[in-house]
């Protein structure tokens, strides 16, 4: 046999080309929302800082105001940093510890704020040095 029969081929390519004559106007192309010249960007906000010391006392700082902790309780924490939220929501609350302080005081402290509704909680490494 000296020659192929392309009559399946052909076949079968017209039956792609409808498929695809079909679908293209049912795909909705992505949108991508550009900012605008006018618009200005706010700086990031500093976030407040819960401290966790060697004797597992909880030290409140915000780190936008000033540089100062003060000492706090469970509750008082969870109304401060609630109180301070709800007037920039977009301040995040990082948990820092001593290293001698076990984890699961740390993991106690984000449960709290967690459980509470606090958005965004994270947690604060020191990089090591050298």
């Amino acid at each position: 046999m000296n020659q192929i029969n392309v009559v399946p081929y052909i076949d079968v390519m017209l039956v792609l080309l409808i498929i695809f004559m079909v679908t293209a106007p049912l795909i909705n192309p992505g949108q991508i929302e550009l900012p605008s010249v006018g618009q200005s960007l706010k700086p990031p906000v500093a976030p407040l800082e819960v401290e966790i010391r060697k004797d597992n006392s909880l030290h409140l700082r915000d780190l936008e105001k000033s540089n100062t902790a003060r000492k706090v309780s469970r509750e008082e924490l969870v109304d401060a940093v609630k109180a301070q939220q709800e007037r920039n929501p977009e301040q995040a609350v990082v948990i820092s510890a001593d290293k001698s302080v076990r984890y699961e005081e740390v993991l106690k402290v984000m449960d709290v704020l967690q459980s509470n509704q606090v958005k965004k909680v994270g947690l604060l490494a020191k990089p090591k040095a050298g």
